[in-house]
């Protein structure tokens, strides 16, 4: 059986800088046009297929922005 992962981004954390988005190698995530509380506009996981490598969260300039999950099924 093979892991799964998703990204959470924390939309009103998220200051748009797109380096999530440059760090993902599967192209997962992307910057929205709905800007969140601080005006900028967030990015967002856009689905399946995260690898879990963590680089959208190791690219991360603010903490607690991205976390990545490994999903476990009951």
């Amino acid at each position: 059986m093979s892991k799964k992962f998703r990204v959470q981004i924390e939309f009103d954390q998220c200051k748009g800088c797109g380096r999530c988005v440059l760090a993902c190698p599967k192209q997962l995530l992307k910057i929205g046009s709905k800007l969140n509380i601080q005006g900028y506009a967030a990015a967002y996981y856009v689905g399946e297929g995260c690898i879990g490598c963590g680089g959208c969260f190791f690219q991360c300039p603010e903490p607690g922005a991205v976390t990545v999950y490994e999903e476990v099924e009951d």
